[in-house]
């Protein structure tokens, strides 16, 4: 029984990272129907600036701000400058460039920084079953969760945020500046992703760290629903719960199958996801 909480515990932990990756990607495509495949490289500069903060400060929470800021920045001009003059022309061009930026970013991490491994030191101990670093990776999920949903629920920006998504047209007979809820919308998604960064990366990173992390992400946002923020959550904690029991009860060379297993059995009962939104058809 305390092998199954520890790898109840140590799976939620992993899966939290994975939800918040999930949680930016769903985001976006929820105002854009735009898969945005450039989050992890923005990610990876989001943690390189922290990284770089932290050896010129020597402050962790100095370099985590840092990351959080530059991720907001970056995914606002992200959309601003590139994503919105090509998306008007063709969604499939926009989803091409986010790939192209992906690589172009990687690129550059790798020529600014090097393509050898950093260590990172991060704030708590992974010592542990149940790490301190565990601990706080699913407090802060959680409560950007919390936060998000109080916000888009309960708050006159929120509710613009939600009628540019849903209705574009109707907010913008309505005075809701569409364009700037869609800047606002990047931005806050690679805030959120610079998050996930900042909890996967450590204690070591290099420009193709994230790689791996992205493939479990978007699995998660598609097994939760790539529509639904709530969704996304749930399906980060459960492909990190169930990565978690393959590993130690079969062994860890299956733990990445069973993300695959997961996404199968998931879309073979729901197959758009576990919380997608209902959605109308035309007969």
């Amino acid at each position: 029984m305390t092998h199954f909480i520890n790898l109840t515990l140590n799976g939620l932990a992993s899966g939290a990272a994975y939800a918040a990756l999930a949680l930016s990607l769903v985001i976006i495509y929820q105002a854009t129907r735009l898969v945005n495949f450039a989050q992890p490289a923005l990610a990876l500069v989001a943690v390189y600036a922290a990284y770089t903060i932290t050896q010129l400060t020597g402050s962790y929470w100095i370099g985590f701000a840092a990351a959080l800021i530059v991720g907001l920045v970056a995914g606002a001009l992200v959309e601003r400058v590139i994503i919105r003059p090509i998306a008007k022309t063709s969604q499939l061009n926009a989803i091409i460039v986010t790939l192209g930026l992906l690589l172009v970013i990687q690129g550059g991490v790798g020529m600014i920084w090097g393509n050898e491994q950093h260590g990172f030191s991060y704030a708590f101990s992974y010592v542990g079953r149940f790490s301190p670093a565990d601990g706080f990776a699913l407090a802060a999920v959680g409560a950007v969760a919390l936060l998000l949903f109080l916000v888009y629920r309960f708050t006159p920006f929120g509710l613009r945020m939600r009628a540019a998504a849903f209705h574009p047209e109707a907010a913008r007979l309505s005075g809701v500046k569409v364009g700037l809820m869609l800047t606002a919308g990047w931005g806050i998604a690679s805030l959120i992703g610079a998050l996930a960064g900042m909890l996967a990366g450590p204690p070591f990173i290099s420009p193709n760290v994230f790689d791996v992390v992205f493939v479990f992400g978007i699995t998660a946002a598609v097994v939760g629903g790539l529509d639904n923020p709530f969704g996304a959550v749930i399906g980060g904690l459960l492909i990190g719960l169930g990565m978690s029991y393959v590993s130690g009860y079969l062994g860890p060379e299956l733990a990445t199958l069973s993300a695959l297993v997961i996404v199968v059995l998931v879309l073979s009962v729901r197959p758009d996801g576990i919380l997608s939104r209902p959605t109308a058809r035309k007969v």
